[in-house]
């Protein structure tokens, strides 16, 4: 049984990532590859663990920034089962506008 589910937006998030850390270090892109979906086990095990961003979006999604890479944050809902990863964000886009 699956413990997330990431969906189509956070599969391309993570793809484009990947892809524009590929282009400059390719073991940093598997790093941060890797530590995205050891976040995902762990949200999955304790799906409280993350913050609500009110300020944000007024959805009721929790925020997790991903270890040691403090600029990506995974977007997901606590409430479904499996847990379903919704986006996976570098912290300095506008959060706001692509979560409405």
């Amino acid at each position: 049984m699956e413990k997330y589910r990431l969906t189509p937006e956070a599969v391309s998030d993570l793809f484009e990532i990947w892809n524009f850390i590929n282009q400059h270090n390719p073991e940093a892109a598997d790093r941060v590859e890797e530590a995205v979906f050891r976040a995902c086990d762990l949200l999955a095990d304790a799906p409280l663990v993350g913050r609500v961003r009110e300020d944000l979006t007024p959805l009721p999604l929790r925020f997790w920034v991903v270890q040691p890479y403090s600029n990506y944050l995974i977007v997901y809902d606590p409430e479904k089962k499996p847990l379903q990863i919704i986006r996976i964000l570098h912290g300095a886009r506008d959060l706001p506008a692509i979560l409405m």
